[in-house]
């Protein structure tokens, strides 16, 4: 069993950034990354609002360049490691992969992030890429002079919308109520845009298709008017997130969202874990705060493990 010092499970901008402060820290830092590196920002065409970007940069190149600087100080980064398993070991922790590899580390961060939230619809699970997507960046491009939905009201709804304008030749942006939650500049950018139509105070009820691709969805008001049925190829889904903290759901605390308990630094109810991202429950999710609850978590992280060493 190979025997490290800070085990961090998630490669977004929250676990990079941990990986980053740890492993600058000389401590020895594997990062176990199920997919690839980046997290829920290289499904994202444009970041503008990152310092150090004036004119804005592509989420895949932001996670790119987050995982060569972690690397670049000696952060090993192994992607496509499940994590099945998180298990005290004394006052270690042992790390269990799909694989069977097993690690024991002093401390572990948890930064798996969130994963989109489901419509639970008919026909959503059976056209699922077929039709159905929750990544604009990665399928926009099937859509090429097609008719596409996107359902959501918040700033990922309406910047996947937007972006989905460069190839469909119409976006319908579904949303139960009758005004969007994202930010004014990107609803003014989506409502000037010609290729945008708004289907306010309705929600999806029955994704269409004809046994190989989609069709069509089906539409609710929320206000009482007749069902309505959208003719189109693609519908985009990006109805909010819930937390990936089943791992460690057994060990420490959750919130009534399933959301990780810490403190301001970054400590859960157990020690030597910890957690950053979106994994925990913050209003504002955004890179930057990501990022910084990285930073506060490896800090933390680092000082549990110079204690032990000083109290032996």
């Amino acid at each position: 069993m190979e025997q490290i010092d800070i085990a961090i499970i998630g490669a977004g901008p929250a676990g990079l950034t941990a990986a980053l402060y740890a492993s600058r820290a000389r401590a020895s830092t594997v990062v176990f990354e199920r997919g690839i590196p980046g997290g829920q920002i290289v499904t994202t065409d444009r970041v503008e609002n990152y310092p150090g970007f004036p004119n804005g940069v592509s989420g895949a190149e932001l996670g790119d360049l987050m995982t060569k600087q972690a690397e670049e100080f000696g952060a090993i980064i192994r992607t496509f490691a499940d994590v099945v398993a998180i298990e005290p070991a004394d006052l270690d922790f042992v790390v269990r992969t799909g694989d069977g590899d097993e690690f024991l580390a002093k401390a572990v961060i948890l930064a798996t992030g969130a994963v989109p939230r489901k419509l639970g619809v008919p026909g959503e699970a059976e056209y699922t890429g077929r039709g159905v997507s929750w990544c604009a960046t990665c399928d926009g491009a099937l859509y090429r002079d097609k008719t596409v939905c996107v359902i959501g009201g918040g700033d990922a709804a309406v910047e996947e919308a937007l972006f989905l304008t460069k190839f469909a030749k119409k976006v319908h942006l579904v949303h139960r109520r009758d005004e969007l939650r994202a930010t004014k500049c990107i609803q003014e950018k989506c409502f000037a845009n010609e290729k945008v139509e708004m289907q306010w105070s309705r929600v999806p009820t029955e994704i269409r298709g004809d046994g190989s691709r989609v069709t069509g969805v089906l539409l609710k008001s929320t206000k009482g008017e007749p069902d309505a049925l959208l003719e189109l190829d693609g519908v985009f889904i990006f109805t909010g997130i819930h937390p990936a903290s089943e791992l460690i759901g057994p060990l420490t605390e959750l919130d009534e969202a399933g959301y990780v308990r810490i403190d301001h630094d970054g400590r859960t109810s157990w020690p030597g874990l910890y957690a950053a991202g979106d994994v925990t429950d913050s209003e504002l999710k955004q890179v930057i705060t990501a990022a910084a609850k990285g930073a506060s978590a490896a800090f933390e992280a680092l000082r549990y493990i110079d204690s032990r060493v000083c109290s032996i």
